[in-house]
């Protein structure tokens, strides 16, 4: 059996696909397991700016009934936290676990100078630089590259999804995107690969096809390394057979796995409701909250609660006033959800949005979300904040 350089490229997709995978998969192999207790962080992002009054909904402010006369979430309808705060009505999981003393919730976070721009303020979401900076490696990236100088068992960091976000690239040490690791690698691929292995002389020179032969060599032993590892230790609790309730249980599978996977991110969307906001963001939520609830029972019953921190953010909040057509247009700050049961501050972490006190009818940031950010990696992550972030950033105390 032999492959011309032409007809080995031509072999499908996989092949082609498993050039765009580093080869730091490798790292993958072996004893790359970690111990129960292992903290672990799922990002959850909120794309596209979700409206986060009707989020945490400020029951107890006049101001915010006057501002949204049509799109504001009666007090009967939402999900009563406190006198001042109720949840969407479709959150119900959340409120549950509030009542449990494992939700947290931030209000007003933000970044001075905001930006109104998805893309934009997207990237400084990712990458926590400053409004006025541009930086081309991401928060967890940075924090791959800090955890493994010349290590060879480096922390990983999975994306579920088709591509990678510029959160998880870092200068030297990249995530890898995966939606579902059975993509990654199948039984189909397996009986092609290893006769491509098989048959390759490996006496050849360095050509171009070796480079190729390698390369698959390493993505097919990462992808299976995945792939088993999710299969040794599947979940076999019921998960919503939505994208985000299937995404949730293979983190769930993975993180029972225990390789030494650190940080998984997945994303929901689109929240960008201009117009018709209620029946979008009721879609999207019950979405989130039947996903949530299932990974949050899940990772009970395995005894893994406590060792894992569930965070939620979006690129910005949308404005205090409702727009003309049954939405909400781009706005600053907002809040982020923290759920685990290992948190040490619980409920309303900070004081809910002051409408009264506006800047052009946007609420004004109290929290800068590095912060946030810096508490993960010193305080969960057992990383070095001001290396990855660059500068120092005051811990909150909410884990």
């Amino acid at each position: 059996m032999h492959f011309k350089r032409r007809e080995f490229i031509q072999v499908g997709s996989l092949a082609t696909a498993s050039l765009m995978l580093p080869k730091f998969l490798k790292a993958f192999e072996g004893k790359a397991m970690v111990p129960p207790g292992n903290k672990v962080v799922v990002v959850l992002q909120l794309s596209g700016g979700n409206d986060g009054l009707n989020t945490v909904v400020p029951i107890g402010n006049d101001l915010y009934y006057k501002a949204r006369p049509k799109l504001g979430i009666n007090q009967t309808k939402a999900l009563k936290l406190t006198d001042e705060a109720g949840l969407h009505p479709a959150l119900t999981s959340l409120r549950e676990l509030h009542d449990e003393g494992n939700l947290g919730i931030i209000n007003s976070v933000g970044y001075p100078n905001p930006d109104r721009s998805h893309f934009r303020s997207m990237d400084i979401w990712h990458t926590a630089s400053d409004s006025s900076e541009y930086w081309n490696a991401g928060w967890i990236g940075r924090y791959l590259d800090a955890q493994c100088h010349g290590c060879d068992k480096p922390t990983q960091a999975i994306e579920i999804d088709d591509v990678l976000s510029l959160s998880m690239k870092g200068e030297n040490n990249k995530g890898i995107a995966v939606k579902d690791p059975r993509r990654l690698y199948g039984t189909a691929n397996e009986k092609f690969f290893r006769d491509v292995m098989k048959h390759h002389p490996e006496t050849a020179g360095e050509q171009p096809v070796d480079y190729l032969y390698k390369t698959m060599a390493e993505t097919l032993s990462s992808a299976d390394y995945i792939f088993k590892q999710s299969r040794l230790h599947p979940t076999n609790a019921t998960y919503p057979s939505t994208e985000l309730g299937v995404s949730m249980k293979t983190i769930a599978s993975l993180i029972f796995s225990e390789i030494n996977t650190k940080v998984y991110y997945v994303s929901l969307g689109s929240f960008d409701t201009h117009i018709n906001q209620e029946f979008q963001q009721q879609r999207l939520f019950t979405e989130m909250n039947d996903a949530i609830a299932a990974f949050t029972k899940d990772l009970k019953a395995n005894g893994r609660f406590e060792d894992v921190l569930l965070m939620t953010f979006s690129e910005f909040g949308r404005r205090v006033s409702q727009n003309a057509s049954g939405g909400t247009d781009h706005g600053t700050a907002n809040n982020m959800f923290l759920i685990s049961g290992g948190l040490k501050k619980k409920g309303l972490i900070n004081a809910m949005p002051d409408l009264s006190d506006l800047n052009e009818g946007d609420l004004k940031h109290k929290i800068d979300f590095k912060n946030v950010y810096a508490t993960v990696l010193n305080k969960w992550l057992n990383a070095d904040a001001k290396t990855i972030l660059g500068r120092e950033y005051a811990n909150m105390d909410f884990i």
